[in-house]
């Protein structure tokens, strides 16, 4: 089976076009472990990955190298690579790195935040919208990540973007952990409605006590669904 066949049947959310055999290895396995379709903990054996996505081991192996980087795979020496695991330690320290980079991002983007940027992070949204709305998770994840890094690009720093993306990644697992049941769902929308709405309205402190709030229910939510009890992280009081 050819790598771009498997990769459309893997996963279907939009990525750039590989550039080499690692790359597009890179791209199936990455959206394979977003998908669910490798678990937690799931042992990822070099040859039956190879066979299955058509090509040989080594660019295999280099896929498995660059996920083991950004934090979707753990390799141990003689014992090969398996998907990360799960768990709430590593929840509240990947949350709160990205409580503190993305909440940055978004004052700086409110601050000097433009029309265009507001009509991109619009797109981005409404088709997140149509996407949920239509049961369509291949479609809804990466419009959901255009949204929310159309907000942070505009923030003018390529640092900043530089920083959040592999951390984003890494939070982008726990949410198979989460629910999506009508009423949260409810809940996300008016929420990534009132951050965009702030940066329009250029107000900072608004924008990243709402961006905050909304990063933190999320991980709070996916933690009482691992079995924690309570919040990981407290609520800022926000403007009315």
């Amino acid at each position: 089976m050819a790598a771009v066949d498997e990769g459309q049947r893997l996963g279907n959310a939009r990525s750039p076009i590989p550039r080499t055999l690692a790359d597009s290895a890179v791209s199936v396995l990455h959206e394979a472990i977003l998908d669910g379709q490798f678990v937690p903990g799931e042992r990822l054996r070099i040859e039956d990955l190879a066979a299955r996505l058509g090509m040989s081991p080594m660019p295999v192996r280099e896929a498995l190298r660059q996920l083991d980087a950004r934090g979707l795979v753990v390799h141990t020496p003689h014992r090969g690579a398996k998907v990360a695991e799960l768990s709430v330690d590593d929840l509240r320290e990947t949350t709160e790195v990205r409580l503190t980079l993305e909440t940055l991002a978004v004052r700086r983007a409110a601050e000097t935040f433009t029309e265009e940027q507001g009509a991109l992070a619009r797109e981005h949204l409404t088709a997140w919208y149509r996407a949920k709305r239509d049961k369509n998770p291949q479609a809804a994840r990466p419009e959901h990540v255009e949204f929310h890094f159309a907000l942070y690009s505009a923030s003018g720093s390529r640092w900043l973007i530089r920083s959040i993306r592999p951390v984003w990644v890494n939070g982008e697992r726990y949410r198979l952990e989460g629910v999506d049941d009508r009423d949260t769902m409810k809940r996300r929308m008016e929420e990534h409605e009132r951050i965009l709405e702030l940066c329009i309205a250029h107000e900072p402190q608004a924008a990243e006590d709402a961006l905050y709030n909304h990063v933190a229910s999320t991980a709070n939510l996916v933690a009482r669904r691992m079995d924690h009890k309570g919040d990981l992280f407290p609520y800022r009081p926000e403007a009315t």
